[in-house]
């Protein structure tokens, strides 16, 4: 990053794929160690409940989607971190969800088989441990009932349980903090496709209270992505989701006061220093170089010598196969002067001739213009002569000419082809995180999370 002028550059994070573990044996003994599933319609996070502190963290974590075109077997399928870029594939994405509900099994079957598989476990067509799995909250029971359907028949797991990945965190966090238990709160969970306004009363979820929202980052990342093709409709196939969602994560803020700061970013001193540049890949001329009068000037030169030397280099090419021809033609003529007639009505018709007439005419031609190319080649050589002298004889006249410390080249810059490929963040950094708070910014017709929470806390 550019400090001065605020210029970042997109990372373009590759995946790289996940490495096969081996299950610890804290996770076996004495007695199998639950696998919690943090089940996100955007990412997938997998490990192990089992107390044992370098294993808190998350052993896995992918998005939840499989790269699988039409017709392909399924073991053809490319799933989380072992697609690694996603923006070629992004056309054969498949997901196995709809907003934050399950709904399709074969694809979810294809998340845990990735899940299994790295974590470890090796036993054929059997999982020995616990599942702890999150769901959204108010899951449905037909979702709830093809999950369980799906990890007792055909993983054989011994038990499951669920819970909202929310509720989990608000629990954790009073436990953290020392809190006696049961605790009321309210709890705001903003996910990929929803976000949820759960109210806890006595550490119990008021699921009759509970608001949904039908908006989160991706509806945030697809209206950036529109934002900025709109501005820059030159770079649209630069604009990816994937830069989009880095854009969304790393360069957006939430206003306090909305009005108040789009206000503010109507200074041009504001804005100046709180724009973000971000460089798009390009190939070309590097950035700020500049150039003068007297090399655009001599760069037209040189190209103007190199069309004299081509058409020089043809006329020279033109005269010497005049001169072999005129040669030729004159051999023959010698011919009918020495009085070998036969010979020489055989070589007029070798020729294509006719009669000596005919000859002598061909001759006269090809003399005139040997002698024009000879004159042309000499008048052109006392021109480029008189050329030269006259360039030295301005160049003395401005040298003389010239003031003291005073040049005659002014430079002047070269189009900035850098700046051309840079996208400016300015009140989109924070117009799209703002669509969570006022959704008619994008046109959907529903309340805003702080108009949620108003109804939800009344």
């Amino acid at each position: 990053m550019n400090n001065q002028r605020n210029v970042y550059t997109f990372e373009d994070y590759k995946c790289l794929p996940d490495p096969v573990f081996t299950v610890e044996r804290e996770c076996l003994e004495p007695c199998p160690a639950p696998i919690v599933v943090d089940n996100g319609s955007f990412q997938c996070r997998a490990g192990w409940a089992s107390g044992i502190s370098h294993l808190d963290q998350p052993r896995l974590l992918f998005r939840s989607v499989a790269a699988r075109s039409r017709g392909a077997a399924r073991n053809d399928a490319h799933v989380g971190n072992d697609i690694p870029n996603l923006e070629p594939l992004r056309w054969t994405f498949k997901s196995a969800f709809d907003r934050n509900l399950v709904v399709n099994c074969d694809i979810q079957e294809l998340i845990f088989d990735y899940v299994f598989t790295h974590l470890g476990i090796s036993t054929q067509g059997r999982v020995d441990h616990p599942v702890v799995i999150t769901e959204p909250p108010c899951n449905p029971l037909h979702c709830r009932q093809m999950m369980s359907e799906l990890l007792f028949e055909c993983y054989g797991v011994p038990r499951v349980a669920y819970g909202v990945d929310s509720l989990f965190s608000f629990y954790n966090n009073n436990v953290s903090d020392g809190a006696d238990l049961p605790s009321t709160g309210l709890v705001v969970s903003s996910g990929y496709h929803c976000s949820h306004v759960l109210p806890v009363i006595n550490g119990r979820l008021d699921a009759l209270n509970c608001k949904r929202v039908n908006l989160g980052g991706g509806q945030a990342v697809t209206y950036l992505q529109k934002l900025l093709q709109l501005k820059y409709p030159a770079n649209q196939a630069a604009i990816t989701l994937s830069r989009m969602e880095e854009l969304l994560h790393q360069h957006s803020y939430v206003a306090l006061d909305y009005q108040h700061e789009l206000e503010k970013w109507g200074s041009p001193n504001f804005y100046e220093k709180e724009v973000h540049r971000v460089q798009l890949p390009f190939s070309g001329r590097a950035a700020g170089v500049c150039v003068s009068v007297e090399e655009r000037n001599e760069r037209k030169a040189q190209q103007l010598r190199r069309l004299q030397e081509i058409n020089s280099r043809r006329r020279e090419e033109k005269l010497q196969e005049d001169q072999k021809r005129l040669e030729t033609l004159l051999s023959v003529q010698e011919l009918l002067e020495d009085g070998s007639l036969e010979l020489f009505h055989k070589s007029l018709v070798e020729l294509n001739m006719d009669s000596a007439e005919e000859l002598q005419s061909y001759i006269h031609k090809l003399s005139m213009s040997v002698e024009q190319h000879r004159l042309m080649k000499a008048e052109t050589a006392e021109v480029e002569q008189l050329a030269e002298d006259g360039s030295e004889m301005v160049t003395d006249l401005n040298q003389d000419s010239d003031e003291p410390g005073k040049t005659t080249s002014t430079i002047q810059p070269l189009f900035n082809k850098a700046e051309y490929h840079q996208l400016f963040l300015g009140t989109e950094r924070l117009r799209v995180p703002e669509i969570l708070f006022q959704p008619s910014l994008i046109g959907e017709e529903q309340m805003g999370l702080m108009e949620t929470m108003q109804f939800v806390l009344e």
